[in-house]
């Protein structure tokens, strides 16, 4: 009998996705099936939607979930494919605009995690492993080992509870409780509590069979008082089951021999493509054209977190030379203003963006030759991935899955394919910046790093593998 799995998820792309947890959600089953497990995927069914794919899901069943004092009816809708995606329907918590910020968060996402256990009942599914994601999931774990272990057919499931960014804690009042079901004595530092409050990211780590993130950099940096936002102490506890998978991307998806929404295809053997791609993107963002000039570019959320505040001081210096900037993304006003401002200031060298095209982002992956990544903290990171299979260049600070995905590249390190820096300053990305730009100067020497680049492959094939072998390891302690 094939492994069974079931993924839990408050994202999944391309239905509903905030993130590169939503990107994790949607690829990685398709992987798994691939590699012959029999997976199922349950997320909820938003307002927001899009009606192409909940006009033609099928109605499974109805339901109940009973939460405090509340009797929330439940439907399931299934969206049918290669694999199973199923759709948890409750008007009253998800039929509303966006995904979180809600006051009762708390409560929306502690129904959809008993949600996600009982609705197994009804499509006849009892997985041997419960994959939650991130704190919106975590009560699953709770659940499954203090109340719903006491039934013989959900007894055997074990869990793995994967973080996909540690700030991002869904933290709430110690009545949160009483509305999980759960009595006051969760309400210690050995259980839930957390600086005086409830943490379902708390709740995830310790009940939970086994932990895992998003690279395996990022699994040693949480469990540092730097990275680990109070959660340090809980996951050096658990280390022996703490785990790093670094996420794949679609190369068929971010393919540019095939792409169809890049201005012209080309090829790991003949990258010659890659300078038409270029100009045509001067062009369409009103710059200079020049195929000569180097563009850098930025395809980000614009947080403090993303290294935003290095970007703008090290630009300043940058501009000064003969290179172009582009911009996209959205975020904080500040941030987007600075753009703007920049982009005002350097006409024909800066292009801002402040929105978000999956189309113009493929635009610019082709067209450009650095791309920026210099993040204060990154537990993975997707953009350095799909940046290298078009063949542009990372630049990066050293954190997280930014370094388990980039090598630097150098005299010592002739096969690297990126450049980065270690202290989170401007002068840091400034230097790693000139190193780029030396290599640039030099034609044999850029041809090298940019087949470096095009030839590095993180697919989610392989990545899969790597949580089978977690499973299986997760089920062999049972």
């Amino acid at each position: 009998m094939s492994l069974r799995v079931l993924i839990v998820a408050s994202e999944v792309s391309p239905y509903a996705k905030s993130g590169g947890l939503g990107d994790v959600a949607g690829s990685l089953p398709i992987a798994l099936k691939r590699a012959g497990v029999d997976v199922r995927v349950v997320f909820p069914k938003y307002k927001t939607i899009d009606p192409k794919y909940t006009d033609n899901a099928t109605y499974i069943d109805t339901f109940e979930v009973i939460l405090g004092w509340r009797r929330q009816v439940t439907k399931i809708y299934e969206i049918n494919g290669e694999v199973p995606f199923y759709m948890l329907e409750n008007n009253y918590y998800f039929n509303r605009d966006g995904y979180y910020g809600y006051g009762d968060d708390n409560e929306r996402f502690s129904y959809f995690s008993k949600a996600a256990i009982e609705f197994l009942d009804c499509i006849d599914f009892v997985p041997d492993i419960i994959h939650c994601n991130d704190w919106q999931t975590a009560p699953v774990c709770v659940y499954l080992k203090d109340f719903y272990g006491r039934y013989l057919t959900l007894s055997r499931i074990r869990t793995l509870f994967t973080i996909h960014n540690l700030q991002y804690q869904g933290s709430f009042g110690k009545e949160t409780l009483g509305m999980m079901d759960l009595n006051d004595g969760y309400f210690t530092s050995d259980k839930l509590e957390l600086n005086n409050m409830v943490s379902f990211m708390k709740a995830g780590l310790l009940y939970s069979d086994a932990i895992s993130t998003v690279s395996s950099t990022y699994a040693e940096e949480i469990q540092t008082p730097q990275y680990g936002y109070g959660l340090d102490g809980v996951l050096r506890c658990r280390s022996n089951v703490l785990y790093g998978i670094v996420n794949g991307i679609d190369y068929d998806a971010n393919n540019p021999k095939t792409s169809k929404k890049i201005y012209k295809n080309f090829s790991t053997e003949d990258m010659s493509g890659k300078r038409e791609n270029k100009i045509q993107l001067q062009k369409e963002l009103g710059l200079v054209q020049n195929p000569e000039v180097p563009i850098f570019s930025l395809i980000s959320r614009l947080a403090e977190q993303k290294g935003i505040d290095l970007v703008l001081e090290a630009m300043e210096q940058v501009l000064q030379r003969d290179v172009q900037f582009v911009v996209l993304g959205t975020g904080e006003g500040k941030y987007e203003g600075a753009f703007r401002n920049l982009a005002a200031r350097y006409p024909g060298k800066v292009s801002t963006n402040i929105m978000f095209s999956d189309v113009l982002a493929q635009k610019i992956y082709a067209g450009s030759d650095m791309f920026l990544m210099p993040s204060l903290f990154e537990p993975c990171g997707l953009g350095q991935l799909f940046a290298m299979s078009y063949g542009t260049v990372p630049i990066t600070r050293t954190t997280g899955g930014l370094v388990d995905t980039v090598k630097h590249y150098g005299k010592d390190n002739p096969k690297g394919n990126g450049f980065q820096f270690q202290d989170y300053v401007a002068s840091g990305l400034v230097w790693a910046i000139d190193q780029a730009l030396e290599v640039y100067a030099d034609k044999e020497k850029w041809n090298e790093v940019t087949h470096n680049a095009i030839t590095t492959h993180f697919s989610w094939d392989k990545s899969a593998q790597e949580y089978i072998d977690l499973y299986e390891k997760i089920l062999e302690r049972r």
